[in-house]
């Protein structure tokens, strides 16, 4: 029975991570159009918006993607991320 509750939570564990990864993979094409710029830096990107905003990267991905939906970026991602791909601009 331990052996089936573990087997559980690992399944429950892979599901949702398997989630967040397709949600922070578009946030990363959109990051690529946008920037323009390779994965690697539109991962960047998103890590750097995460870390200043102190957001999950999941979070920070989903709202992104929101606005594809219409929805507004929220006010604190949005100055972060201009912040971060000012900053990526100035390193080219």
């Amino acid at each position: 029975m331990a052996e089936v509750i573990k087997l559980r939570a690992e399944n429950d564990q892979l599901v949702r991570a398997l989630s967040s990864r397709a949600v922070i993979d578009q946030a990363r094409g959109m990051l690529m159009a946008l920037a323009p710029c390779s994965s690697e830096r539109a991962w960047g990107l998103l890590v750097d918006v995460s870390q200043h905003c102190n957001i999950k990267l999941r979070d920070v991905a989903a709202a992104l993607i929101a606005t594809a939906r219409g929805e507004l970026l929220p006010e604190r991602i949005q100055r972060e991320l201009h912040r971060a791909l000012r900053r990526l601009r100035d390193q080219r």
